[in-house]
């Protein structure tokens, strides 16, 4: 069985950084956790990086969240020293927007018999490239652990559990 684990932006901005959160912090061990098991069973692991340049504030979504985070060779863009070593022969997926075309492509073309999700924030990356893959790979299965997700808020987390489920994106 060829399946694919996305690990959405876990990066230092959004786990101790200009965007981190306590929720994100929480999840550290699962995410870990679920990343060895996966990879010990063969899955492909790869990683998703929020990314944008010294220009955010100016574009659509830095007028919309004007906090700068995630600029590209800063520490905040860096994958958090726990996952590092994970990463470090992984791909990575650089996305200036909260979903990856290029992901999505990427496990169209490869083909994979199951492809999981794990990350932040579930409501806004998570689910972008959940809906994406799913647009992308109709038949494949997708999963989003939601053990080792961790939204903007507990309620956004919640919602967008249940609007993948909608989505036929299953939620284990």
């Amino acid at each position: 069985m060829k399946k694919l684990l996305v690990v959405v932006d876990m990066q230092n901005d959004f786990v101790s950084g200009a965007l981190g959160s306590e929720e994100a912090v929480k999840i550290l061990p699962t995410v870990k956790e679920l990343i060895a098991r996966e990879q010990a069973a063969g899955a492909e692991i790869v990683f998703t990086m929020d990314t944008h340049g010294e220009n955010y504030l100016s574009t659509a979504e830095g007028k919309r969240l004007p906090v700068l985070h995630c600029i590209k060779g800063t520490a905040g863009w860096e994958i958090i020293p726990a996952l590092s070593a994970y990463a470090e022969h992984a791909r990575r997926f650089e996305k200036p927007v909260f979903g990856s075309i290029e992901l999505a492509e990427y496990a169209r073309q490869n083909s994979y018999d199951e492809i999981a999700l794990c990350g932040v924030c579930t409501d806004i990356c998570v689910i972008s490239n959940a809906i994406l893959l799913k647009a992308y790979c109709p038949e494949t299965p997708i999963t989003v652990y939601e053990k080792a997700c961790a939204g903007t808020s507990s309620a956004a987390h919640d919602a967008s559990l249940i609007a993948m489920r909608s989505c036929h994106i299953s939620v284990e």
